[in-house]
């Protein structure tokens, strides 16, 4: 059961404005608009090439829009460069699982620790009682994090050694541990077997329901996000081919022909 409302005459959490991207004369994204919603789970679907990722690195400050502007909470997020953007509540993963080969699942989760903390070297070196006092909270989040996500067992072990659908829920944990609004889902489901991609499922809505998040998923597997989005955005090609909820979306016959193809193809 999704838990999400848009309540009557609520402003976006996040708001992309007419977003178009040019590579060298190839025109990646042309004039994308949406608006997210607090506490929903948007899916961002599309045939290869169709613009997904173009659009997803915008919104995590990799790529700068050509023209647009994406807004969080009413302001650009446009002037901020990629290292700032956990400030502001936007967290993500990453297709290709971005962890540090060598630390242990304990240390790659308090990584993602760093952008709520306030501390300074000269702080840090000599152990100053605040110092002291946020680490233990730092440490009582990051093991908090780890449970909810099953990691305890292996929270000790270097992530290099560890299966790839466990080092996913690593990145996942990572993300989580710097508490963003807004949580950007990079192909969570690639690599994962049948019963892996269902129980993902239930995870996502889940961390929606009970960390309070907004979820933006990018992803290939339809029977997943037509399962627990919200709102479905289609692109092809770099324009937005239809919006709506998953019923709509997966009936559009644009949708069914950028998928299937037509008859006269």
């Amino acid at each position: 059961m999704m838990q999400a409302q848009v309540a009557q005459g609520q402003s976006p959490l996040l708001e992309v404005r007419d977003i178009s991207v040019v590579f060298g004369g190839i025109i990646a994204l042309n004039g994308v608009s949406f608006d997210m919603h607090k506490g929903a789970i948007l899916g961002l679907i599309g045939p290869n090439g169709a613009g997904k990722t173009t659009l997803f690195n915008c919104l995590s400050r990799l790529y700068q829009p050509s023209t647009g502007d994406i807004l969080m909470e009413g302001q650009s997020i446009l002037t901020r460069p990629p290292h700032r953007m956990a400030e502001i509540g936007i967290g993500r993963t990453f297709q290709n699982v971005a962890l540090f080969p060598n630390l242990t699942v304990l240390d790659n989760v308090r990584v993602g620790t760093h952008a709520r903390t306030n501390s300074d070297i000269i702080s840090d070196s000599l152990r100053l009682g605040w110092v002291r006092r946020g680490e233990a909270e730092l440490n009582k989040k990051v093991n908090e994090i780890i449970g909810y996500l099953d990691l305890g067992d292996v929270a000790h072990t270097v992530v290099s050694g560890l299966p790839f659908g466990t080092q996913k829920r690593v990145e996942l944990a990572r993300a989580l541990a710097a508490e963003p609004k807004i949580l950007l889902l990079d192909e969570p489901a690639g690599g994962l077997n049948h019963e892996e991609v269902h129980v993902l499922g239930d995870l996502i809505r889940r961390i929606r329901d009970d960390r309070h998040m907004t979820i933006l998923l990018v992803e290939h597997h339809m029977g997943l996000v037509m399962s627990i989005a919200d709102h479905v955005v289609a692109l092809n090609f770099g324009k937005k081919l239809a919006e709506g909820t998953p019923a709509q979306v997966q009936t559009d016959p644009d949708v069914i022909k950028a998928y299937l193809g037509s008859k006269d193809q």
